[in-house]
């Protein structure tokens, strides 16, 4: 069990380390530097995608023979709907963006980047938590080392989320601390969902593979929609496309060489 708590918590130390830069650095992020930390976060979340929720959860049904893919095109649509229906009822601002998205508010610009922060970390929190429930239940073939391969895969993508959100919270005139504690607690609801999984596990275990891939469906949605379309603000450049590959190749090899 400790080894499981450690792996809970592994997602939420990224952001927190990404968040105290602020601590380190003067200014904020170049935009370019941002553009590229954004294309190795989404190559990241595609590849956790694809080897560690997916595939499994379409091995998981392979008793229902050619229908094995049922399973998981039902949990990816219906995760994909789930963060819709999230992107519409919560305010949030993207990096790059001037205006707002979901119901109008009068929260601040910070307050409405931490939330987009937030939003996307719902199925990562989900994603470790379904993956970690799997493996204390001892079905599904997944291991721990597969486990932990997608909490480090996705603490490492945190990382830069965290001094996205803390960096500018400090250039705007938040002191460091506040700063700090702003990047810190954007990741929060990750080891939470994580938790609220595990306990939750006698349900999640017979639905397993949709659950799975409900995760997935998730974390697209979010690749898609926001993360994407970051890096590909401006002027054209093919860094976020590099360092989408990076990203997913960082996150294939873990999955396959720890699981």
């Amino acid at each position: 069990m400790l080894a499981v708590a450690q792996g809970l918590l592994i997602p939420f130390l990224g952001t927190t380390l990404g968040a105290a830069c602020v601590f380190f650095m003067r200014g904020t992020l170049n935009d370019n530097v941002q553009r590229g930390l954004q294309g190795f976060a989404a190559g990241v979340m595609t590849a956790a995608s694809v080897w560690s929720l997916l595939i499994p959860a379409i091995e998981q049904s392979e008793g229902m023979g050619k229908w094995s893919f049922v399973p998981a095109a039902v949990g990816f649509w219906i995760g994909i709907l789930f963060l819709l229906a999230l992107d519409h009822l919560i305010p949030h601002l993207h990096t790059f963006a001037d205006k707002a998205e979901g119901p109008a508010s009068t929260l601040t610009r910070t307050t409405m980047l931490i939330l987009a922060v937030t939003l996307h970390n719902i199925p990562e929190g989900m994603a470790v938590g379904v993956v970690f429930a799997g493996y204390l239940s001892g079905q599904g073939g997944i291991t721990l080392g597969g486990a932990m391969a997608l909490a480090l895969g996705i603490a490492i993508q945190n990382f830069p989320e965290g001094a996205i959100i803390s960096m500018p919270m400090h250039a705007n005139g938040d002191s460091k601390l506040k700063s700090f504690l702003g990047g810190m607690l954007s990741g929060i609801v990750e080891p939470i969902g994580a938790v609220l999984t595990i306990f939750f596990m006698s349900i999640v275990v017979p639905a397993l593979p949709y659950l799975l891939s409900f995760a997935a469906g998730a974390m697209i949605y979010v690749v898609v929609e926001e993360l994407i379309p970051e890096t590909s603000v401006g002027e054209h450049s093919n860094l976020g496309t590099i360092t989408f590959a990076v990203g997913f190749s960082v996150m294939m090899i873990l999955d396959v060489a720890l699981g």
